[in-house]
C-alpha cells in the first residue's frame, strides 16, 4: 500500500509518518511531525493507536496541504487527468510557454450557457454549443454571448440597447468585446491578461477563465443576507453575524453543507470542496436535507460500492430538484475544485433549507453598500491577492493596500519593511506597522488623510478605510492618465493611421491650413505641416503676426523669422531642409527623444523617423494636458476638477452639443445627458439617440446611465462607477467616469495588450 511499510502489513506506523511525508515531498521538521503524532494519537481509540491507513494518510496530507504547508502534494498523491495543453497561444507562448485547458471546464461551461441561455432570441445563432464545448471557443467571438452571460450573473450589467446584434461587421464584434471587457472587469473580474483580440482568437485558457470569473461572481452574488436572510442560521455560538459575513463565499458554503450534515445527524464534516466529497456522501445527505417534500430525492445512492457509479445516483438525486449542473461523476469523484463549488453554490441559491429568522434583519452597517461593492470590484479586478470578499476585514493586514501602491506608483513600497506573514504572538502589532505604513505611503502621495491612523484601518473603521480607499481609486485613475501619456499606457504601438487621423484633428481643431495624407505626404518636406503642429499644441506660442495679418504678435518656441515660409525656385531644397532642421531642434528643446533623426530625413519623408517625431509631439501634447491632473495626488482637487470639468464642455462645444456642466455636482448630471453627449463627441455617431429618453424621473434617468455607461465601455473607457453613481450624482465616482472618458479621447486603444 504504501512505499514505506518495511513490514509489509498495509498500514504506516506512526514511527514511519516522517519517511512516508518525506515521499510525498511534505518535507517537516521531526518536531512537528511528533507533534501531529500526539495530537493525532489524543483523538483515536486505543485499538487503533501507533498507525494509520491508506485513507487516514491521504487525509493528512490533505489537510497539510490546505494549511499551505506543501504546495507541491497536489502534483504528488493526484494524477492529473483531462487536461489539454496549449502552446503557441501567443508570440510569448510560441517560445516555450504553454497552458493547460480542463476539458471538464470546457464541458460544464458549455452546458451551463445551453441550460441557462437557449431561450434567448439574440442568441439562436449561436446555441446550443456542442455537447463537447469545443464550439465554444467560436461562439463567444462576437461578444454577444459574453454580454448575455455578464448579464445573466449581474443583471442589468449591460444595457442592451448598448449590444451590436445585427449586420455585424469585424468592427462592430470588437466593439461588442469590448464593452464584455470592461463590464466584467467592473463587476470585479481580472481582466489583466486578456484584451478583445485574445477573444477574436478564442484563446481558450482566456475564454474559460474569463467565463469562470463571470459566472462564479453570479453565482456568489447570492450568498448574502439580502437573498438569504436564513443565512443567520449559521452563525456559531459566541459569534456575531458580521463575523459570518467576513467569510470568503467558498467558506461560508462549506459551513452551509457542515450545517446540513449536522441536522442530519451525520458525524461527516468536510473542510474542502476536493477530497472532502470525492465519495458522494455528504452531496447524498446534503440533497436528502434540502429538497423539498414530493420530490422523491433518496439516499440510494450510498447502496453502490462503485464510487463512479454512486456519483451517477447522486447526481439523479439533483437532477430531481432541478440542479444537475456543472458536474459529472468523473468530476466528483476526480474532486475537481471550480466544478464542485460551482454545484454547491447553484444548490444553496435554488435550495438554502434554511429557515428564516422571525424577526426582520437590520441590515444596515451588515450589508455591503453599492459604494463598498464597487471599491471591492475594483480592487479584484486588478487582480490584487487575497481575493476582497469584505472590503474592511480584508484590507485590516495593510496586504491588499500595498498592492494598489504598487499599482498606482511602481517602486513606492519598501517591501521588504511591509511584513507579509504573521506570527501567532504578534500578528496584531505587526498588522498595525503594515497599516502604519500604509497610511504613511498615503501621505507621501498627497492623499488628504488628517484624522486617518493605520489603528483606523486595522478595526477596519467604516467611514475612514472608506476615505483611504476613494483616494486610492482616485489616484489609480489619475495615474492612468499619466501612463497613457508617459509610454502609450500599455506599450501597444498606436497605429500609423490614428496618429494621422490624430495630427489633422488638431491641425483642423487649431484652423490649420495644413494637412497630411500620410508620412510620405511631399507637404511634410516644408516642415509647415510639424510646425502649425506645434502652434496647435502651444496655442499662442506663435507669432501669427508673421505670417498671417490681423492676429497680435506672441513669442513662443517656435522663432518665426527663422521659418522659410515660401520658396524660391534656385533655393527650395535648401530652405525646406533648414526648415527641416529648425523643427528637430525645437524637438530637441522640449527633450523630445530624436535620437539618430535628423532634418534630412524629414525632408526626405522618412515614415519610420517621421513618425517617431510625430509620436513625440503628440505624447508632448497629451503631457501638456494631464500634468497638473497627474500632479500633487490628492491635494490639487480643486485643480483636478477644474480642469476635466474644462476639457468636458470644450469637447461638448466643439460638438456643437448642449449640455455643459459646472462640476460633478452638477444636476444635470442626474439625466445622463452631458455624459452621453461627451461619449458622442468623442466618437461621432455612436450614439442612437432616439433610444435617450428625457430624465424627468428617477426611472428615466437611470436607463439613460445604463445605457451611458455601456456605451462608454463599449468605445473602450474602462468605468467603474454604477448607473446609479450618474443618476443619483455621486460626485466622486462621476469624477472617474469623466477622467476615464478623457483618458480615452488623448489615447487611443487605452486598453489595448500585449499577453500570452
Amino acid at each position: 500500500m504504501f512505499k514505506i511499510d518495511s513490514d509489509g502489513n498495509g498500514y504506516l506506523d506512526v514511527s514511519e509518518l516522517k519517511a512516508a511525508l518525506d515521499v510525498v515531498d511534505l518535507k517537516l521538521p521531526q518536531w512537528k511531525v511528533r507533534q501531529m503524532i500526539d495530537e493525532m494519537e489524543r483523538k483515536r481509540s486505543s485499538d487503533r493507536r501507533g498507525r494509520l491507513d491508506y485513507n487516514e494518510f491521504e487525509k493528512l496530507c490533505s489537510d497539510l496541504k490546505s494549511q499551505d504547508i506543501a504546495l507541491t502534494f497536489k502534483t504528488m498523491v493526484s494524477k492529473r487527468e483531462n487536461l489539454e495543453t496549449l502552446g503557441g497561444m501567443s508570440e510569448a507562448s510560441s517560445e516555450g510557454t504553454t497552458h493547460s485547458v480542463r476539458h471538464e471546464e470546457q464541458v460544464a461551461f458549455s452546458h451551463w450557457v445551453n441550460s441557462h441561455l437557449i431561450h434567448d432570441k439574440d442568441l439562436k445563432h449561436l446555441l446550443p454549443i456542442d455537447s463537447d464545448g469545443r464550439e465554444l471557443y467560436d461562439k463567444v467571438k462576437d461578444g454577444i454571448l459574453l454580454c448575455k452571460i455578464i448579464n445573466h450573473s449581474c443583471p442589468d450589467t449591460i444595457d442592451e440597447r448598448a449590444i451590436n446584434k445585427k449586420n455585424l461587421t469585424v468592427y462592430t464584434k470588437h466593439e461588442n468585446l469590448t464593452l464584455a471587457l470592461n463590464s466584467s472587469q467592473a463587476i470585479g473580474c481580472n481582466i489583466i491578461n486578456i484584451d478583445a483580440h485574445d477573444l477574436t482568437r478564442g484563446k481558450p485558457h482566456l475564454v474559460l477563465g474569463l467565463l469562470w470569473q463571470i459566472i462564479r461572481i453570479g453565482l456568489f452574488n447570492q450568498i448574502t443576507l439580502e437573498h438569504c436572510p436564513g443565512l443567520v442560521q449559521l452563525v456559531h455560538d459566541n459569534e456575531e453575524l458580521s463575523e459570518l459575513l467576513r467569510l470568503s463565499p467558498e467558506n461560508i458554503l462549506i459551513r452551509w453543507v457542515n450545517y446540513h450534515l449536522e441536522k442530519s445527524g451525520s458525524n461527516r464534516r468536510i473542510h474542502n470542496f476536493t477530497n472532502d466529497i470525492k465519495d458522494s456522501e455528504v452531496y447524498t445527505i446534503l440533497l436528502k436535507q434540502i429538497a423539498p417534500t414530493g420530490r422523491g430525492v433518496n439516499t440510494h445512492a450510498m447502496r453502490e460500492p462503485d464510487l463512479l457509479e454512486r456519483a451517477e445516483i447522486m447526481l439523479q438525486q439533483a437532477d430531481k430538484i432541478d440542479c444537475r449542473s456543472f458536474l459529472t461523476p468523473q468530476d466528483v469523484v476526480n474532486g475537481i475544485y471550480k466544478l464542485n463549488v460551482a454545484f454547491v453554490a447553484n444548490l444553496f441559491n435554488n435550495h438554502p433549507g434554511l429557515d428564516t429568522p422571525d424577526e426582520p434583519l437590520e441590515l444596515e452597517n451588515i450589508e455591503e453598500t453599492r459604494e463598498e461593492r464597487t471599491y471591492r470590484n475594483w480592487m479584484n479586478s486588478l487582480g490584487v491577492s487575497p481575493y476582497v470578499n469584505w472590503l474592511y476585514s480584508d484590507l485590516a493586514d495593510g496586504l491588499v493596500i500595498f498592492e494598489l501602491f504598487d499599482i498606482i506608483k511602481p517602486g513606492v513600497v519598501h517591501w521588504p519593511r511591509v511584513h507579509k506573514s504573521f506570527s501567532k504572538l504578534k500578528a496584531f502589532m505587526e498588522k498595525l506597522e503594515n497599516c502604519n505604513y500604509a497610511v504613511d505611503l498615503g501621505k507621501q502621495l498627497k492623499f488628504s488623510l488628517v484624522g486617518i491612523a493605520g489603528q483606523d484601518i486595522s478595526d477596519g473603521n467604516p467611514t475612514l478605510t472608506l476615505a483611504l480607499v476613494w483616494q486610492l481609486m482616485r489616484a489609480y485613475t489619475l495615474s492612468i492618465l499619466t501612463q497613457l501619456a508617459s509610454n502609450g499606457g500599455t506599450g501597444q504601438a498606436i497605429v500609423e493611421s490614428e496618429i494621422v487621423d490624430w495630427v489633422n484633428k488638431k491641425l483642423r481643431e487649431a484652423n490649420k491650413s495644413s494637412l497630411i495624407r500620410n508620412f510620405q505626404d511631399h507637404s511634410i518636406a516644408t516642415a509647415l505641416p510639424v510646425i502649425d503642429l506645434i502652434d496647435a499644441i502651444k496655442p499662442g506660442s506663435i507669432s501669427y503676426g508673421q505670417i498671417l495679418p490681423g492676429n497680435t504678435p506672441q513669442p513662443g518656441v517656435v522663432h518665426w523669422p527663422r521659418v522659410h515660409k515660401s520658396f524660391s525656385k534656385l533655393k527650395a531644397f535648401m530652405e525646406k531642409l533648414e526648415n527641416c532642421n529648425y523643427a528637430v531642434d525645437l524637438g530637441k528643446q522640449l527633450k523630445f527623444s530624436l535620437v539618430g533623426i535628423a532634418g534630412q530625413d524629414i525632408s526626405d519623408g522618412n515614415p519610420t523617423l517621421t513618425l517617431a517625431l510625430v509620436w513625440q509631439l503628440m505624447r508632448a501634447y497629451t503631457l501638456s494636458i494631464l500634468t497638473q491632473l497627474a500632479s500633487n495626488g490628492g491635494t490639487g482637487q480643486a485643480i483636478v476638477e477644474s480642469e476635466i470639468v474644462d476639457w468636458v464642455n470644450k469637447k461638448l462645444r466643439e460638438a456643437n452639443k448642449s449640455s455643459m456642466i459646472r462640476n460633478f455636482q452638477d444636476h444635470s448630471i442626474a439625466t445622463a445627458l452631458p455624459v452621453i453627449d461627451l461619449i458622442d463627441a468623442i466618437k461621432p455617431g455612436s450614439i442612437s439617440y432616439g433610444q435617450i429618453l428625457p430624465g424627468n424621473t428617477p426611472q428615466e434617468k437611470l436607463a439613460n446611465a445604463k445605457y451611458a455607461v455601456s456605451m462608454a465601455r463599449k468605445i473602450g473607457a474602462r468605468i467603474y462607477a454604477l448607473p446609479e453613481d450618474i443618476s443619483e450624482v455621486k460626485p466622486k465616482m462621476v469624477m472617474t467616469v469623466y477622467a476615464c472618458l478623457m483618458a480615452l479621447d488623448y489615447i487611443p486603444n487605452m486598453g489595448s495588450t500585449n499577453h500570452e
